[in-house]
């Protein structure tokens, strides 16, 4: 058996008991895989977990393969009495699942086909050869033996018929001796095989003895290849398993040598990457020196801005004395003012 197909879901199988609950026979996702047989001509659904067999589903052309959801899939297998489910992780790989089943199942219908037309051609050789015979008899009798043809010559004479009837009596007494010859022969054959069978008698019974032995040794080997076939299947078995796992090894290696293709096109793009890097970097430096000069006349401004706060505050205060100052003034002037305007109205 060969696999031609294989994908990966989730298995579950019908409840015995109740026959509408679906029980999980996977834990995870496992291998799916569909194999020919080119010998026998037949198809099965094989998918292992771990070293447990949970579909071995032979493919007939009575089966169908319904899709009740989106992603989930199933079908009835007959032979092992119950219901297979799939749940895939997507809507196409189901669709490829649900394309391939169809495929193999009217591979099957034309292998079925194909040994029934071989079945009835060699039933009809069969027939046709078993007619065979009676057409010869068929010819053997419209040509007729010698006694037939003497009694179809035609009408006799007196003396045609003396003579005929004298031929007849010599030809039943030729044929009662060549009989009676015939039975002395097979008289003393009889005899003889029956005293070598009388003097073999010993030997048949040693010979029997011995079928005996040899009866009871080929049941013996019969047994022991019984259990070679057996342990035929389950190495059958292990190495249908061991397909399955090189297939998803095979898989593994392609995804890995997919993976080690992108990290080759990526370390294509390394060195254009160091380059862009040493730029952002040498761009980077070159800030950090320019934005150290601007924190150093930031300093700067900011102890020149300290130094005109203070100054502004220093000539606010002179500028509160000066006005106080001036204030007094002005009330002096005022008083004068006064002064001067008492004195003139006394004048």
């Amino acid at each position: 058996e060969q696999p031609i197909f294989t994908t990966r879901a989730h298995v579950f199988q019908i409840d015995p008991t109740t026959k509408k609950n679906w029980v999980p026979a996977s834990k995870q996702a496992v291998t799916v895989s569909y194999f020919n047989d080119s010998t026998r001509n037949s198809y099965r659904i094989i998918s292992v977990d771990g070293s447990k067999v949970i579909i071995n589903s032979t493919i007939t052309p009575n089966m169908n393969f319904t899709k009740t959801s989106q992603k989930f899939g199933q079908w009835a297998d007959s032979r092992a009495n119950t219901v297979f489910g799939l749940g895939f992780a997507s809507e196409q790989q189901l669709s490829k699942f649900a394309e391939k089943f169809q495929e193999v199942k009217e591979a099957a219908k034309l292998a079925r086909e194909k040994s029934q037309e071989n079945m009835e051609t060699s039933s009809n050789q069969s027939q046709e050869s078993g007619r065979e015979t009676p057409v010869a008899n068929q010819v053997s009798s419209l040509n007729g033996t010698d006694d037939e043809k003497i009694s179809h010559v035609g009408p006799e004479t007196p003396e045609q018929k003396s003579e005929n009837d004298l031929l007849k009596s010599v030809v039943d007494q030729r044929k009662l001796e060549t009989e009676l010859q015939t039975l002395k022969e097979s008289n003393a054959r009889l005899v003889d095989a029956l005293q070598e069978a009388n003097s073999n008698t010993d030997s048949w019974k040693s010979q029997v003895s011995k079928c005996q032995e040899e009866n009871t040794e080929l049941r013996k080997r019969v047994s022991e290849l019984e259990v070679q076939c057996q342990e035929v299947n389950v190495e059958r078995e292990r190495n249908a398993q061991l397909t399955v796992r090189i297939h998803e090894l095979e898989v593994d290696l392609q995804d890995k040598q997919q993976e080690l293709e992108n990290l080759r096109k990526q370390a294509e793009i390394i060195p254009q990457l160091m380059t862009e890097c040493e730029s952002i970097t040498a761009k980077l430096q070159a800030a950090e020196v320019t934005n150290r000069d601007m924190s150093e006349n930031m300093k700067l401004l900011q102890a020149e801005i300290d130094t005109n706060q203070q100054k502004e505050r220093n000539m606010k205060m002179e500028l509160k004395k000066f006005m106080d100052v001036l204030d007094g003034k002005i009330d002096e002037l005022h008083d004068v003012r006064q002064g001067m305007s008492k004195l003139g109205i006394d004048n």
